[in-house]
């Protein structure tokens, strides 16, 4: 229970419905209280002291017992760890997967089974679904807007048995309806947007101030010819336009960073298309890995239209897949989810 109005209509539904329900908070970071760290580091909206009470007053509210979890430490040492890590290696991370996969469903479904339950229950807005053969599926939500299964497709077929997500099958007006109806003091509480421990979007200084080291390199063009200098190729993602540092007649965007050279290449908008990638520590939910081609819609960003093609598994837990229509900025350290309509087959992480 993060203390949104998701997460509390998920938990007072359930409740609802006679289930014996525990809520559960994350405690990310020491914080004293609305978004400030004790050591004066400012967080974000989401997983504050503040929120970590109001979930606890949904919880008293509706009757259930509510606790607070202290994974400070796994979320520096996993979440906060990747996202520096592979900015400085010059990919751009995607951390909301990362939490989802590493605490949400991994270390908290641990804790939760230490306290005797069954299930773990979130408010994410997806759905999970059971075959006549005993494999669980995981689709899409029915409100297109707000879905977040491309944050989940790392979840396991174990996880996935024992994960509940209530609000799934509502559209966001209804979910805000239902904390009306249920008295729920969140029920208009805003949405939380940004990175929860980058809250000013500043990540290029979060980065370095926890990076072991930044070195400077160049900008190039196609043909490997320097354009600029710049500080670090932390500072830039594929597909970025400004702040490049460079003069042209014409619009240049990212097309290559090399964290080994220090090298980022820049060039036309033409450049950046692409027909074909491959992705790593590729999580197969809908079936099981095959070498055959089968026709698939890959989403490569969160908020990216799915983008038709055919996808196929490769060796070392890999998968290809190409593009009906190359598509622009494929960025190395992002998630790439493919779906059957709105059913999740599996995904990875672009290279």
């Amino acid at each position: 229970m993060s203390g949104g109005v998701d997460s509390s209509v998920a938990a007072a539904l359930l409740a609802e419905q006679g289930h014996d329900v525990i809520g559960l908070s994350m405690q990310l970071y020491p914080s004293t209280g609305s978004g400030q760290a004790n050591d004066g580091e400012k967080f974000g909206s989401c997983c504050t002291l503040d929120d970590l009470h109001d979930a606890r007053r949904v919880a008293s509210a509706r009757g259930f017992p509510h606790y607070i979890v202290n994974f400070e430490r796994q979320f520096r040492d996993t979440v906060i760890s990747n996202f520096v890590t592979e900015y400085t290696s010059g990919r751009t991370p995607i951390p909301c997967a990362h939490c989802n996969s590493d605490m949400k469903f991994a270390t908290l479904l641990d804790r939760a089974r230490g306290l005797g339950s069954d299930h773990l229950a979130t408010g994410h807005y997806a759905r999970v679904e059971e075959t006549a053969d005993g494999r669980f599926l995981l689709r899409r939500s029915v409100d297109p807007d707000k879905d977040q299964s491309y944050f989940l497709f790392s979840l396991t077929q174990d996880q996935l048995a024992h994960a509940v997500f209530p609000v799934g099958t509502l559209t966001k007006p209804e979910v805000r309806a239902e904390a009306h109806r249920l008295g729920l003091m969140v029920a208009d509480k805003a949405d939380s947007q940004e990175i929860c421990f980058v809250p000013d979007g500043d990540y290029v200084t979060f980065v370095e101030s926890r990076a072991a080291s930044v070195r400077p390199g160049a900008v190039v063009n196609e043909r490997g010819e320097q354009l600029a200098t710049h500080a670090g190729v932390h500072r830039f993602t594929i597909g970025q336009r400004k702040g490049l540092g460079i003069a042209a007649q014409t619009p240049m965007y990212v097309l290559k960073i090399d964290a080994d050279s220090g090298d980022v290449t820049v060039g036309p908008r033409t450049a950046l298309d692409r027909a074909s990638f491959t992705a790593s520590d590729v999580n197969w939910i809908a079936r099981d890995p095959s070498a055959a081609w089968i026709p698939a819609t890959a989403q490569i960003r969160h908020r990216h239209r799915p983008a038709s093609g055919r996808v196929r598994a490769s060796d070392d837990g890999r998968a290809e897949f190409e593009f009906d229509d190359p598509q622009p900025a494929v960025t190395p350290g992002q998630a790439a989810v493919f779906y059957d309509g709105d059913i999740v087959i599996g995904g990875g992480w672009i290279d």
